[in-house]
């Protein structure tokens, strides 16, 4: 595999690593802030995102090719509103489309096939991903500072369970 790719999919495990840390730092706030469902929504999240980072991890692994952990920065801790924190939410993943589709790209140029077809699996996930993300931003748009319906969607993201 060129270097070029190799690098691309370290880069592409940072990123995955980042997102569950992200999303561990926004479980935490919503605990905080007494928001058990949400918490335990993006927790189960969190632990997604290392289940992807694990995903191209082993696939490199079994590629004989090498990893290169890197920094991974320190994310947000503090929310205007479970609406603004769920924005970043779709923002996120919305960004981590766009690095798997770069990244797809330079397997194509490659014409690295094992690769992109390992790829395909997470061009699909993300379609998820980002369509879940919509759905409760929206939701959140449309209960704007209702309580009642605010505590429901807390039971309703309480209820996932299991990180898929």
């Amino acid at each position: 595999m060129k270097k070029v790719l190799v690098d691309a999919i370290n880069d592409q495990i940072n990123n995955e690593f980042y997102a569950s840390y992200l999303y561990l730092s926004m479980s935490a706030y919503c605990e905080g802030i007494n928001f058990s469902g949400f918490a335990s929504w993006l927790n189960m999240q969190s632990v997604e995102e290392t289940g992807h980072g694990m995903k191209l991890y082993n696939f490199l692994i079994d590629c004989d090719e090498k990893i290169v952990l890197k920094e991974i920065k320190a994310p947000p801790s503090e929310y205007p509103s479970l609406l603004a924190l769920f924005e970043q939410v779709l923002s996120h993943e919305m960004h981590v489309t766009k690095s798997i589709n770069a990244l797809y790209n330079i397997a194509h140029k490659e014409n690295a096939f094992a690769v992109q077809a390992h790829l395909q699996w997470f061009l699909t996930e993300q379609i998820e991903e980002e369509n879940t993300s919509r759905n409760i931003v929206e939701k959140l748009k449309l209960i704007d500072t209702d309580v009642a319906s605010l505590l429901a969607l807390d039971r309703e993201l309480e209820s996932r369970t299991t990180a898929e």
